[in-house]
């Protein structure tokens, strides 16, 4: 084999592994909220792809009394998701209907009541002991996949969120409870700091990380977005931060303003990790359009 023959037979290889990484590196990934806004939303209504990865999310678990004054209960978890239209029948149903679907719950949220969920623990240790018998019994009730954290107030410093999360974590994913979990941060001071402590010390038991895009500005340009993901891409480095958008009206970049090509950029250079929306309950006016434009669009990941 001659020199230049042999330069060429060396490059091709380098560009067919360096292809093949870039595609390995996308995913098919699609994750949507449901349940948050007691609208009537069920699983059947929202469509599946057969040729993605489907998680929904339930919004969502808060450790606050059902009460009509509810207070913090110290980890011991309650369901605030639309009990009526979300079922532990609806979800063994849905799975079973569709292989490629999992269920997932949320720990948090922004409201309870119309009032902050805080994470208010009393203490790390008797957090995270009432968390584990309460998340494992509603996990169980409800054939759940994986777990989701979203708080986005706090009462405690980051290091006490991230030990008791992060120990919760260990716990769920050690016994099987669970097979993935995700965090949901969005670029706020009064935020972050919790998540990227958590992020420091437990990151290697986190899945995914459903960042809150649509939590910037409204006008948000594409060039923006894809600085947004870097940054943050850097924030919890290692991670496979999906990309997302609301569905209620809320900032970010949407669909209509190139939410997609920001998508195709990203999935050129083999970092997108996937997509979620916020949420199945505020697209069932529009019959779920944007579901099933971001599914199209991961199934034609190669």
């Amino acid at each position: 084999m001659t020199t230049f023959k042999l330069l060429m037979f060396l490059f091709l290889q380098m560009f067919l592994t360096t292809m093949s990484s870039i595609q390995a590196a996308n995913s098919k990934l699609f994750r949507e909220y449901i349940g948050a806004e007691n609208n009537g939303v069920t699983f059947e209504e929202v469509p599946i792809d057969s040729k993605v990865e489907f998680h929904f999310i339930l919004s969502f678990a808060i450790d606050y009394t059902q009460s009509n004054h509810p207070t913090p209960t110290n980890g011991n978890f309650n369901v605030f998701w639309d009990t009526e239209n979300l079922t532990p029948a609806h979800v063994s149903a849905i799975k079973a209907r569709h292989r490629n679907a999992k269920v997932a719950l949320s720990l948090g949220g922004d409201t309870v009541s119309n009032k902050p969920a805080n994470f208010s623990p009393t203490s790390i240790n008797s957090w995270v002991r009432n968390a584990i018998d309460s998340i494992v019994q509603i996990t169980k009730k409800y054939h759940l996949d994986g777990i989701d954290i979203d708080y986005e107030h706090f009462q405690t410093d980051p290091n006490t969120f991230a030990e008791c999360i992060g120990r919760l974590l260990f716990y769920l994913k050690q016994n099987n409870i669970v097979s993935f979990t995700s965090i949901a941060p969005y670029e706020n001071d009064a935020v972050q700091p919790y998540y990227l402590a958590l992020w420091s010390k437990y990151g290697h038991l986190i899945d995914y990380v459903n960042f809150q895009f649509y939590a910037y500005d409204k006008g948000t340009t594409i060039n923006q977005f894809l600085k947004h993901f870097e940054i943050q891409s850097s924030n919890y480095k290692g991670g496979k931060i999906l990309v997302s958008f609301g569905t209620d009206g809320s900032g970010g970049l949407s669909p209509e303003h190139g939410f997609f090509e920001a998508c195709a950029r990203l999935r050129r250079q083999g970092k997108l990790h996937g997509i979620f929306i916020w949420s199945a309950d505020d697209s069932k006016k529009a019959h779920f359009r944007y579901e099933k434009q971001s599914q199209t669009f991961l199934a034609s990941i190669k």
